[in-house]
């Protein structure tokens, strides 16, 4: 079988949400039949964040998601993708609350909305984990560490909760088409 490796190393943004959808599509136009997405990000922005995990859920292949040493905040929706996932031995998963950067003054409406968007991305959010960690044996508190109380995992916690599906080096087979994706 065909295994393409991306690594994506950097923020979640507008710019590396197009280069990973770009990069995808040109390992699927090479003969990938199945992706393994490396992954190191501090998060980024919601919006790109889910835009990556519906493009990588509706692509023809499996994809794999691995974190490489930090998948954080909006990283962890990114790495959920994975039909299989796993973790290096010294890695970490981070949950923390939402923060927004404003410019400029804003007016009631302005604010509202912004309020909605957040409680929206929360509700998301916390809808994927659940969904994608079913049968883990600790359940992961998610409004609770996007509201109030942040949390790390390890990999043990991050297998014992269903977020990866197995504790591995992965180490890259000589040969094998590798991509980067990065800030």
């Amino acid at each position: 079988m065909a295994r393409h490796i991306i690594h994506f190393t950097g923020p979640i943004n507008s710019s590396t949400c197009g280069n990973l959808i770009n990069t995808c599509t040109k390992a699927l136009n090479q003969g990938a039949e199945e992706l393994q997405l490396n992954i190191a990000t501090m998060g980024g922005e919601c919006s790109y964040g889910f835009t990556l995990y519906n493009y990588l859920r509706g692509l023809p292949i499996s994809v794999h998601t691995h974190n490489l040493g930090t998948v954080e905040s909006m990283g962890n929706i990114l790495f959920l993708a994975g039909d299989h996932r796993t973790a290096c031995t010294h890695s970490k998963f981070l949950f923390h609350p939402f923060h927004w950067t404003l410019h400029g003054s804003v007016d009631h409406a302005r604010m509202a909305e912004y309020a909605m968007s957040l409680d929206y991305d929360l509700r998301l959010y916390a809808e994927i984990v659940s969904e994608r960690t079913q049968g883990g044996s600790e359940v992961l508190d998610v409004p609770r560490y996007l509201m109030a109380a942040p949390r790390i995992l390890g990999p043990q916690e991050a297998l014992d909760s269903g977020l990866i599906h197995g504790i591995d080096e992965m180490p890259i087979e000589a040969g094998v088409c590798q991509w980067s994706v990065h800030a």
